[in-house]
């Protein structure tokens, strides 16, 4: 089983057992994903949190090198307190893609630290469990030898119209249900990607081509189960 490392980093994080300002938010991230590694067949290692610092960042991402994968949270989107990148490279990293025409999850990262492939997962919960669904399971099966890993896509009837802007794919939390009648998904009302309370009801996500600004209800949809 590969040994995957877990790095949330932020200023505001705190841990789950203690109560959170008003300007910060509990560490749920590293939890989050350590279920999604245990289910992908990893052994997650939880590190402690990072602060919003470069120096900081860097050393922790050293100090996870010796796990199989690296999960980073946090840190890369294009502020002015997102150092996970600039660690990264400083370590002697290599980046395959940075982002995603997707959302959430678009500021997605992935490459390689030497010989250990790593990515950089958003910091909203949503966008991280969507980013470890589509792109970190399959590299984690994969990694535990096994032969089918892609994503686990299904078709589904939508039980309700669905309107979206166009020009990203989007990953919206859903409710899939099958009965002798076939399988039904409908989409759960979500306030953004920091929503745990929906994600928690959720247990997929409709799919919306990035072409699309409107799903009708009947229609044949694709989504991504969870």
């Amino acid at each position: 089983r590969p040994r995957i490392a877990i790095v949330s980093t932020g200023d505001e994080l705190v841990e789950v057992d203690q109560a959170p300002l008003a300007h910060q938010i509990r560490n749920s991230n590293s939890y989050s994903l350590a279920v999604q590694v245990v289910a992908a067949g990893g052994e997650p290692e939880i590190f402690p949190i990072v602060r919003d610092d470069e120096a900081e960042t860097e050393a922790a991402v050293r100090r996870a090198t010796p796990c199989d994968l690296l999960l980073l949270t946090g840190g890369v989107s294009m502020g002015r307190f997102d150092y996970v990148e600039p660690a990264l490279l400083r370590a002697g990293a290599e980046f395959l893609f940075t982002g995603v025409r997707m959302q959430p999850g678009k500021p997605v990262v992935f490459g390689r630290l030497g010989d250990k492939p790593f990515f950089g997962l958003p910091g909203n919960p949503i966008s991280t469990m969507v980013t470890f669904a589509l792109f970190v399971s399959p590299v984690l099966r994969a990694l535990g030898g096994e032969s089918e890993t892609a994503p686990r896509f299904r078709m589904a009837r939508l039980e309700e119209d669905v309107a979206v802007k166009a020009g990203l794919t989007r990953f919206l939390p859903a409710r899939l249900q099958s009965d002798v009648h076939g399988t039904s998904v409908w989409r759960i009302p979500w306030q953004g990607s920091g929503d745990l309370t929906a994600a928690a009801r959720a247990n997929a996500f409709l799919v919306v081509p990035e072409t699309r600004e409107k799903l009708d209800a009947g229609e044949i949809v694709s989504v991504l189960e969870l």
